[in-house]
């Protein structure tokens, strides 16, 4: 073969050799390019349901955060609060406070608890204390409390809220406990053909009504506080100034009153003394007679 020729095969070889490896480059990179776009779309997926499963997540917390502040709200609005307040007031006319106050507590649907009256004074000068027991609605408290302190001159007041919601709750759990018990009893005491199971169940059932009823009891006194909230009012009247009486001067006496006058001193005098003659009396007799007897004999010595 001439030399010619096995150079031009030599250039064919090397042509061949390059063709087929630029073309498996290029099928990598195309294969390479895929495989990096369904990557890329497999993170842009991911990250798109990262982001929907963080609005659920967000939502649902949301929804129970909702949940948890409408709980609250139920929990507070149903709070069982009693109310109380005390005022000391000093009016110018009881009976026309208390009248005054009366009509006040009825019109906003209450009513007058308890009531005391008390007259006092010296010489001829008298005032009136007293106290007032009013219960009102408890939504009517703080308008008939301000009422309150406008019907005279206010000297002390305060107001008290004791909160017995968990009270009222645990008793009506019990209560309902309890109703259930004595039901189940009721159907025992049906069926129960023995004496001794007979009254052995009604034992039982009779101390369950008995606690239930006590029970129920304590439940409408706490409710009857917390709708009826209580208003103590001390009424006093201002205690008149002392004026001592006015006393002529002596010379401005008559003369007939004078006398009577002097004559009751001598009377009061001779009563005084025959008085204390009477408290002397007894010690004159216990160390008077003794004390003369023994001054006799001494003097009848010395004359001997």
């Amino acid at each position: 073969m001439p030399r010619r020729t096995k150079l031009l095969l030599t250039l064919l070889l090397t042509l061949l050799v390059v063709t087929a490896g630029c073309s498996a480059g290029s099928n990598t990179g195309a294969s390479g390019g895929a495989d990096g776009g369904d990557a890329s779309y497999d993170q842009a997926t991911a990250a798109s349901g990262g982001d929907g499963g963080s609005g659920t997540g967000g939502d649902e917390a949301a929804q129970a955060e909702d949940a948890s502040t409408a709980s609250q709200s139920g929990s507070v609005a149903r709070r069982e609060l009693i109310r109380t307040g005390e005022v000391r007031l000093r009016v110018d006319d009881f009976d026309a406070a208390e009248s005054n106050l009366t009509a006040a507590v009825e019109a906003r649907g209450g009513y007058v608890s308890d009531t005391s009256q008390e007259v006092r004074g010296y010489d001829n000068q008298t005032w009136t204390a007293g106290t007032l027991v009013l219960r009102v609605p408890n939504e009517n408290f703080s308008a008939f409390f301000e009422r309150v302190k406008a019907e005279g001159e206010v000297q002390h007041s305060e107001t008290g809220t004791e909160d017995v919601t968990d009270r009222v709750v645990d008793l009506e759990a019990r209560l309902t406990n309890l109703r259930a018990e004595r039901d189940r009893l009721r159907t025992l005491y049906d069926r129960a053909n023995e004496t001794e199971d007979v009254l052995a169940v009604g034992r039982e059932l009779s101390d369950t009504q008995e606690e239930i009823e006590r029970l129920e009891a304590q439940l409408r006194t706490l409710e009857g506080r917390v709708a009826y909230s209580t208003v103590t009012v001390h009424l006093t009247e201002p205690e008149p100034e002392y004026e001592p009486p006015e006393r002529a001067a002596w010379y401005d006496t008559s003369a007939v009153t004078a006398f009577l006058e002097s004559v009751d001193g001598v009377v009061t005098v001779a009563r005084a003394a025959f008085v204390g003659a009477a408290y002397a009396a007894p010690y004159v007799l216990v160390f008077g007679l003794p004390l003369a007897g023994a001054a006799v004999i001494i003097r009848r010595r010395r004359l001997l």
